[in-house]
Order: C-alpha cells, then sequence, then structure tokens
C-alpha cells in the first residue's frame, strides 16, 4: 500500500518539487497551498490519483483541526508530515513591523506546531510515523539583514530537537533539512553577482536546488527509525 505524505506550503519551489519527486518514488502526496492553486491542479492532472490539495490558512490551530478532519472524511490518513510552508522577510530588524513578525512567525513556526500537534494522534493510532522540518543554515548560525527569519528557523530547530524527544517513545521520528541558498523566489533577490560570490564560498562550488532537498526528505523517509532529532545541514558544506 501507498504510504501518505502531507506536505505543506506544496505550491512554492521547494514544494512542488518535494511532491513531484515523491510521486514518483510511488507516494500518495497531499498538499496544502495558501497561494498560486494553478501550480498544484497541474500536478494533480499528472499524478493519475496519486495527488490532493487543500488550501489552509496554517496560522490558525482552528483552520488545521479543520483540515484535519477533512482528510480523515476524504480517507486520507497520511504516514508522514513535512513542515515545509514559509515565508522570509529581507531588511534591518529595527525596520521590521509588528505584521510583518506576525506574518512570520505564524507562516514559519505556528504552521509546523500545528500541523505536528494534529498529526500526533494519527500517528499514534498508526504505531509510527515521520515529521520532517524544513528549515535553514540561519537558524542554526543567524543572518544579518535576516534576523526576524533566523529566530523563526532557530526555534524550527529547536521545536524538532525537542518534539523528537517526546515522541521517541511511540515510535515516531522528528528531524530537520537545515538548507543552505536554494535556487527558489525566495532568494530571488539576489543578483548574479551575490550568486557567483556566494558559490565561491560553497565547496561544492554552486547553489542548491529544490531537486537537492527532495532527495534528501526522501533520504529521511527512508532512513532509519534510529535517526531523530536530527538537523540535517544541506548546503553543499558552505557552514561546516
Amino acid at each position: 500500500m501507498k504510504k501518505t505524505v502531507l506536505l505543506t506550503g506544496a505550491s512554492g519551489g521547494i514544494g512542488v518539487e518535494i511532491t513531484r519527486f515523491l510521486i514518483n518514488k510511488g507516494f500518495k502526496v497531499i498538499g496544502t497551498y495558501y497561494s498560486n492553486e494553478d501550480a498544484l491542479s497541474f500536478i494533480a492532472q499528472e499524478a493519475n490519483g496519486s495527488f490532493f490539495y487543500y488550501k489552509c490558512d496554517l496560522s490558525d490551530f482552528n483552520n488545521i483541526n479543520k483540515l484535519m478532519k477533512q482528510l480523515e472524511l476524504d480517507g486520507h490518513y497520511p504516514d508522514i508530515l513535512i513542515n515545509n510552508a514559509g515565508i522570509s522577510v529581507i531588511g534591518l530588524l529595527q525596520d521590521l513591523t509588528e505584521k510583518d513578525w506576525n506574518n512570520l512567525w505564524n507562516s514559519n513556526v505556528t504552521s509546523a506546531v500545528g500541523m505536528s500537534k494534529e498529526i500526533i494522534p494519527v500517528f499514534l493510532k498508526k504505531g509510527a510515523g515521520k515529521i520532517i522540518n524544513i528549515s535553514s543554515v540561519w537558524g542554526n548560525c543567524g543572518a544579518s539583514c535576516e534576523v526576524a527569519y533566523s529566530a523563526t528557523k532557530g526555534a524550527i530547530n529547536s521545536f524538532t530537537k525537542a518534539l523528537a524527544k517526546e515522541l521517541a517513545p511511540s515510535n515516531i521520528q522528528v528531524n530537520a533539512i537545515s538548507c543552505g541558498i536554494i535556487d527558489t523566489k525566495m532568494n530571488a533577490h539576489l543578483t548574479k553577482e551575490d550568486i557567483n560570490a556566494l558559490c565561491d564560498e560553497i565547496p561544492c562550488g554552486r547553489i542548491g536546488t529544490p531537486y537537492d532537498v527532495a532527495k534528501a526528505v526522501f533520504s529521511l523517509i527512508k532512513t532509519s527509525d534510529y535517526l531523530t532529532g536530527q538537523i540535517i545541514t544541506l548546503d553543499g558544506g558552505w557552514t561546516v
């Protein structure tokens, strides 16, 4: 029987790549999105019943609860949760507005906490489950002009380690992938010169791709159940 993956932020660059990769590996994928439905409707047409998607504002626990009830009604019982939804804010901390901060925190942290909270009972009934959080190297070491974003990813890293300890006795693994610079719209503000300068600093000689992230996600899904509470850095050796 196909394993079912529940993926948040499915309509973004990384989300779309993870979706396609896992479908090609024989998984059923349930994607959530907040905007850009077109990207997902196209995948659904290709997927032959292996992909379903739902619009949901994950900044509200009540919305997440309603989503999970709808998934149950529709006969979807996830085996794996991938918390990929997130946004970034570029700029000096002194220019950060309260609205920006609330949007950033809710998109990057509240969504992951709420989704994990709601998926745990499903996993407990199954006696197994995996949670994979998509994080950032800035959660490890911080970034100038991305202070608030770094803070949210640092929170995700701590959340990952703590929840892993809480759920390990129930055979539920929780890990995170700490991404370096990935070629997505989130980094579209970087100029060609910026990218070239970064590539000079990265031992692998290039920035990452959404496909790199998808392969790392697949590796975590397939790896030993004894691996939990880990923040796996995916940055081409940049921050080692």
